[in-house]
């Protein structure tokens, strides 16, 4: 916990914490050190730079300076009652200080009338932020009273308790308390007279009862209750939600915060404690886990150990069984089983070191947050509780999912061949390659959308054989052959443009330059029956305007553009239809199907990527290719609907209206890749709908007129 008690500038405990706007914490003295001046004009900069001596103002008691003095110098040193300070020009951590005070005499800064010259501002030394100081100075930042308690505290505790064992005068501080033995010990002698094994082992050890943590009562009496930093008489009593500070009956009274919603102080800081308790709770369960981690990374350790010895002895009793052909071997063998076992040690002990670090944070901020907890000033309390709930939550959030997993396998994938003849020893080696394993399919991500399927695979856990890419093979939705749909290095991938109501086998298998593993489980993926598809945003003209989750359509311009919907179709017989919620002017909308290339700035049908129908409101033209065919008398109106028949079985494409097939058959020999096109104006607004079956039977079609 001694981690969160420290300032980050001078890195011992902290003294006279105050809390800035970015809810971190700085010593007082520190936050004069590192406070920076910066002139209103640029003209004041050289003189502000400058050095000076001390002048007779600065040293008298109060440090209240001349005429012009510095704000940040007559509020947080004046006022505050420390004694005058005149910073150097370059604070510890690099960052340039202007001198506090007066300006020097004939400078430009010095006719500046007071509150016009320089500003101050302060930077967090820990995320960087930069704060503006009021013009109260540093004294416009809260005090941070429980963190100075606890520092405080934990100064009496650490001083407090001492090895009750020690030979040296005087004892070393106490590190431990065993709560069998009530013995105090220091690091050194509790290795020496109380080891953690034989009759000791079940002994608990606890920190000192005088530290922070400790089984001795936490220290604290009677303590002055906090008043208002506005109205120094007036005790805080509320709490201010929008301004998340406490506050008094007095500021309400003024109108500071009287518009603001503000609560019971007692209600927010029981709240707050309970946020911040419940947000330990998953630090904590972390902290478990990670103990435990850290147990089983031990026990990997010995097994590394034991396994690599006992791959030793078995490579010595090979290679001294092949006499004089092996020995020249022997030792490379023997150097490729050590860089081996110092790999996993190195990767473990990584892995150790990095989760103790982890763990040893987590442990000093739930400690730290316990302490908090403790406190019965509830302003204060609130002060931090808000910045320490975020840091619990952050420190959860450290431990990834995979964090608390080993990084290595205590076994050894080392395979000695001792089968070879006598003129294949000089070639000997370990087995360096392998077959990849089987593939392992992600049923849980493996799904079908439409006509497209998605398939998810990964490798066995701990396989180290290397995998340079996998092989997806799908059938042909009707119990054929499987083909290669995908070769590459991913572990997902998406096949479109399948058929609809279709079951289809999938299998994948892993390869590398030792050959192709072998087929993974075989996956049985059903296609949806009919097409359920929307209007494509990404794809469709800027113009077009699309609401109802994409399922309705208008147009912002007077002319004709185009919008294809989300579903493609290859093979099988499919039917939607487009509800006319609007028809003004009698435009001419169009209907049909198109590529995926199709132009969309003008009407469908115009060019050789679409086959369309165009209908007004007495009559309706097939087209394709700018070329008009079968006029048929019947055209649309508001309410109206149009249906669209595509059937890739016998390559025709067939329209409807209110249920009655408009002219002829529109177009045969249709085959390929199409998706569902509309053209439209702003004149006209439809509505989609689809997942619809195919239309059982068919009304006498009207004939085209001559």
């Amino acid at each position: 916990m001694e981690e969160e008690l420290k300032c980050p500038v001078c890195g011992s405990l902290f003294r006279e914490p105050i809390i800035l706007p970015c809810s971190h914490n700085v010593c007082l003295p520190c936050a004069r050190t590192i406070a920076v001046q910066t002139p209103e004009r640029e003209q004041h900069l050289p003189a502000l730079l400058q050095p000076r001596a001390p002048g007779a103002a600065e040293c008298a008691a109060g440090g209240g300076g001349g005429e012009h003095a510095d704000k940040l110098s007559l509020h947080s040193e004046s006022d505050s009652g420390y004694g005058s300070y005149t910073p150097s020009l370059k604070s510890p951590n690099g960052v340039r200080v202007l001198p506090l005070g007066p300006a020097p005499s004939g400078s430009s800064s010095a006719a500046l009338p007071r509150g016009a010259g320089p500003s101050s501002s302060l930077t967090c030394p820990q995320c960087h932020r930069s704060a503006s100081l009021d013009p109260r100075g540093l004294r416009g930042f809260p005090r941070n009273r429980l963190l100075e308690a606890i520092v405080q505290r934990y100064q009496q505790g650490r001083a407090a308790a001492k090895c009750q064992l020690c030979d040296r005068s005087p004892p070393e501080p106490a590190a431990v308390a065993c709560e069998q033995c009530e013995v105090l010990y220091c690091a050194a002698c509790q290795l020496k007279c109380h080891p953690t094994r034989g009759p000791f082992a079940k002994h608990r050890l606890l920190p000192p009862p005088s530290l922070p943590g400790g089984p001795g009562k936490a220290a604290g009496g009677a303590r002055k209750l906090p008043t208002c930093a506005d109205h120094e008489l007036e005790n805080y009593s509320m709490y201010c939600v929008s301004c998340a500070t406490p506050v008094c009956y007095q500021c309400l009274e003024e109108g500071k915060h009287g518009q603001h919603q503000v609560k019971a102080l007692g209600a927010m800081w029981k709240q707050h404690k309970t946020q911040l308790s419940q947000a330990l709770n998953g630090v904590s369960d972390k902290a478990k886990e990670a103990k435990e981690f850290l147990g089983q990374l031990k026990n990997i350790l010995q097994q590394i150990q034991e396994n690599g010895l006992d791959y030793e002895a078995c490579l010595v009793a090979q290679c001294d069984a092949l006499v004089d052909a092996l020995t020249r071997q022997k030792a490379k063998l023997l150097t490729k089983v050590t860089k081996e076992r110092e790999h996993k040690l190195k990767v473990v002990w990584d892995q150790i070191n990095h989760c103790t670090l982890k763990l040893r944070q987590s442990t000093g901020l739930m400690e730290y947050c316990l302490e908090v907890i403790k406190e019965n000033d509830p302003s204060g309390f609130l002060q931090i509780s808000d910045a320490l709930i975020k840091r619990v939550q952050v420190s959860q959030e450290q431990w990834v999912k995979g964090a608390l997993e080993p990084k290595v396998s205590a076994e050894f994938d080392l395979t000695l061949d001792s089968e070879p003849l006598l003129q294949s020893i000089h070639q000997l080696d370990f087995i360096q390659m392998k077959l990849p394993p089987v593939p392992l399919l992600q049923l849980e991500k493996c799904c079908t959308r439409n006509n497209s399927v998605t398939l998810a695979w990964r490798m066995p856990p701990f396989t180290h054989n290397p995998v340079e890419g996998y092989i997806l093979e799908l059938d042909d939705g009707d119990g054929g052959q499987f083909r290669e749909v995908y070769v590459g290095k991913e572990t997902l991938c998406t096949i479109d443009g399948l058929h609809f109501n279709s079951t289809y086998n999938a299998r994948v298998k892993a390869f590398n330059s030792s050959g192709v593993g072998p087929y993974s489980k075989t996956v049985v993926l059903q296609t949806s029956d009919v097409a359920w598809f929307t209007f494509d945003p990404s794809s469709a003209h800027r113009d077009i305007v699309l609401s109802n989750d994409n399922q309705t359509a208008t147009c912002s311009s007077y002319d004709d553009r185009v919008v294809l919907g989300t579903a493609a179709f290859s093979k099988g017989v499919h039917y939607w239809e487009l509800h006319v919620d609007r028809y003004d002017n009698h435009p001419d909308p169009a209907f049909g199907i198109a590529r995926i290339n199709v132009v969309k700035d003008m009407m469908l049908g115009k060019d050789d990527k679409a086959w369309a129908m165009y209908v007004d409101n007495n009559r309706s033209w097939f087209m394709h290719c700018n070329s008009h065919t079968s006029r048929t008398e019947g055209g649309v109106s508001k309410g109206a609907t149009v249906g669209v028949l595509l059937d890739l079985n016998k390559h025709s494409l067939t329209f409807y209206i209110n249920g009655q097939q408009q002219g002829p058959s529109a177009f045969e020999n249709v085959e390929g890749v199409f998706m569902p096109a509309l053209s439209l104006n702003r004149n006209v607004q439809v509505t989609l709908h689809t997942g619809l079956e195919v239309p059982q039977s068919v009304r006498q079609p009207k004939l085209p007129s001559n």
